[in-house]
């Protein structure tokens, strides 16, 4: 019998969720990471592909930290979400 979630078990439900949340976690880290780096040294794209796509201008820098800020809240966000959801789970 298959519950209202999609899941047979509640433990097989609490295991995704786990590991949705280590994905979510993980990756808001590996963005917060890439937002510090381009903070501290706005060369390391120009360092890496060799190309300079502004013009040496920073615009796209200001875009990259604004993108990885973003997406580090936004999987911040979802993994607290979903920690809720498993402890509401848990009971």
């Amino acid at each position: 019998m298959v519950e209202k979630d999609g899941y047979k078990t509640q433990g097989e439900s609490m295991r995704r969720l786990r590991v949705r949340i280590t994905i979510e976690a993980a990756c808001g880290l590996v963005s917060l990471a890439l937002c510090l780096l381009t903070l501290l040294n706005r060369e390391w794209i120009e360092a890496l592909s060799g190309l300079e796509p502004d013009a040496g201008s920073g615009a796209l820098e200001w875009g990259i930290v604004a993108g990885f800020a973003a997406a580090a809240i936004a999987c911040g966000a979802l993994a607290v979400r979903d920690r809720e959801r498993l402890r509401t789970i848990k009971g």
